[in-house]
């Protein structure tokens, strides 16, 4: 682990910290670093993934939703 000096939004921080209940800075600098990394990933996964017609109705959609 690498140490870091940076300089933050002291208002954000205090934010970010009472959304995410963290109880330390450095919890919610990493949670958001975190967040960040899976964010990046969703995106490049659904690129990847691309687009699909479904040739379905609504209440065929339903129906395979309330199958499992």
């Amino acid at each position: 682990m690498k140490r870091t000096t940076v300089f933050i939004d002291e208002k954000l921080l205090e934010e970010a910290i009472r959304l995410t209940g963290a109880k330390t800075r450095r919890q919610v600098i990493t949670a958001g670093l975190r967040e960040l990394v899976r964010m990046h990933h969703r995106k490049a996964f659904a690129r990847e993934l691309g687009t699909f017609d479904l040739d379905l109705t609504l209440e065929e959609l339903k129906e395979l939703r309330n199958a499992d």
